[in-house]
């Protein structure tokens, strides 16, 4: 199998999951200018009104998008405790099963208040991780492009209903795939399940169960859980620095989650259609038709992360984003400031939308989500990969809440606050953060233990892996004092 056995869970589970993830994050705000859409759910409708009633609209309207945030958040926090308990394959298949559950409510609403009860090795672990939003920008490009192939049909409710109906069919094509996937090796070795994690990594490698490689990635994971359970920490300990420096690492990962979201991410893909129909004045059409092509564009943009995140490192291509996105923003604000008559200025903002989408999956879809599971020591990555993940998913809610009223009220203005943002990822990127490429987890774990300084970590990261920097020291040491430890025994 092996080979065939990990396409197979790319493609049956990967893709579809994060797929979804995509669509339905940005699957209503396409559909927020339907008239049938309007007509269903008047509370929310913005095309429509005026003045005062206007701005209280735009507010509910932000609320009903930020909803799917609001589950997500809670989802981030509780998944890994589930996991621990349940497994991998009942979480993704509960999941999938949830998922469904509040698109059927979703594609069959009638009134708003339904609407809204939706709630790898060193060397390429950067690509796996960066595929995975090459996914989640494909979800927005499908999305994007079924909202106008529907909307180009004037069939009433079927222009809506039909496009949140769809997601069904990728929940339905997960549910039945998971269980097809054998289970994760590390997490039935934790359950004292060893017999079934040599199965289920001799199905992945293509190996015989007794052959050496097997034991030997056997006894690795069981060492590394007896390691991280004897070492075991207090989730309170990561507010603390001491020699592992954990608060530090801590906001390494929250502060890059907010940036990802701070910095405009999901104000152009789920409000791409509002932004070029209500913030620049085109008709419905043409919007949607510029929504799915700027789309198309990050999806194809994503192929650059996955080309270069293990070639020129993190760091580099943190900042190279950070400088892109500033400047698009700058120019979407300065274009956007003129009248909504002013055609080249129209052409100069939609070009400038596309440009941001080229910069934003360089480092910001994926690459995040990478970086934190690197920084984070073994025995509290999994509690400060989820609250960093629900910090995420708690700035998505934000600008899902406040961009339709901030289109509405500051209009041009509202981009100069993802400028100033996206501006500061060079400096605090090039003073705080530590480059990971190709360090293997261990190495990365003795540099943040090693170092005194946080500027020293830095310095160190940014050193060869081969020469006499901290970490070939740290090496030689370790080794000696292998060797006196044997000594001793034989004495």
């Amino acid at each position: 199998m092996g080979k065939a056995l990990q396409t197979a869970q790319l493609l049956l589970v990967v893709l579809p999951a994060f797929v979804l993830f995509g669509y339905n994050q940005s699957g209503v705000g396409g559909l927020l200018s339907l008239k049938d859409w309007n007509h269903h759910f008047p509370g929310i409708d913005v095309v429509d009104a005026k003045g005062a009633e206007k701005s209280h609209k735009s507010t509910i309207q932000g609320a009903v998008v930020a909803t799917f945030t609001i589950g997500a958040l809670f989802g981030a926090l509780s998944c890994s405790w589930v996991g621990d308990v349940l497994g991998r394959r009942k979480v993704v298949f509960g999941a999938a099963v949830l998922t469904l559950i509040g698109e059927i409510l979703q594609c069959t609403s009638f009134q708003l208040a339904q609407f809204i009860s939706e709630c790898s090795s060193a060397a390429n672990r950067g690509k796996h991780v960066v595929l995975d939003g090459c996914f989640i920008s494909l979800g927005y490009f499908l999305e994007a492009w079924i909202n106008l192939g529907f909307f180009e049909v004037d069939n009433g409710p079927l222009q809506w209903r039909i496009p949140l109906a769809i997601p069904c069919l990728i929940s339905m094509m997960l549910m039945a795939s998971t269980f097809s996937i054998p289970e994760s090796p590390r997490w039935l070795v934790r359950k004292g399940r060893t017999e079934q994690a040599r199965a289920s990594l001799s199905a992945f490698k293509q190996l015989p169960s007794d052959d050496p490689e097997i034991s030997a990635e056997i006894s690795g994971i069981e060492l590394t859980l007896e390691e991280t359970s004897r070492g075991a920490a207090k989730l309170s300990d990561i507010f603390t620095m001491g020699e592992d420096k954990l608060f530090y690492r801590f906001a390494l990962c929250i502060f890059l989650q907010f940036l990802q979201q701070m910095c405009g991410s999901n104000l152009i893909s789920t409000y791409s259609t509002i932004i070029f129909q209500q913030g620049l004045g085109m008709n419905a059409e043409i919007s949607r038709a510029l929504s799915g092509g700027a789309l198309t564009w990050k999806f194809f943009s994503c192929f650059v992360a996955f080309f270069t995140i293990d070639r020129f490192g993190r760091r580099n291509l943190f900042m190279f984003s950070g400088v892109g996105m500033a400047s698009c923003m700058l120019a979407l604000a300065v274009a956007s400031s003129f009248p909504k008559s002013n055609k080249p200025a129209q052409i100069a903002s939609a070009l400038f939308v596309f440009l941001f989408n080229f910069f934003i999956p360089i480092c910001f879809l994926g690459a995040n989500f990478l970086y934190c599971t690197e920084v984070a020591p073994t025995r509290l990555r999994v509690p400060m990969a989820g609250i960093s993940t629900a910090n995420h998913w708690l700035w998505n809610f934000v600008i899902n809440m406040v961009t339709p009223v901030a289109i509405d009220t500051i209009g041009w203005k509202y981009y100069l606050v993802f400028m100033i943002i996206s501006v500061t990822i060079v400096p605090v990127v090039f003073f705080a953060y530590p480059e990971t490429m190709r360090r293997s987890l261990e190495e990365l774990e003795m540099l943040f233990v090693e170092s005194e300084t946080i500027r020293e970590v830095v310095k160190e990261s940014r050193k060869p892996l081969t020469g006499t920097g901290l970490l070939p020291r740290y090496a030689m040491q370790k080794k000696l004092g292998e060797k006196d430890d044997k000594v001793e025994c034989k004495e």
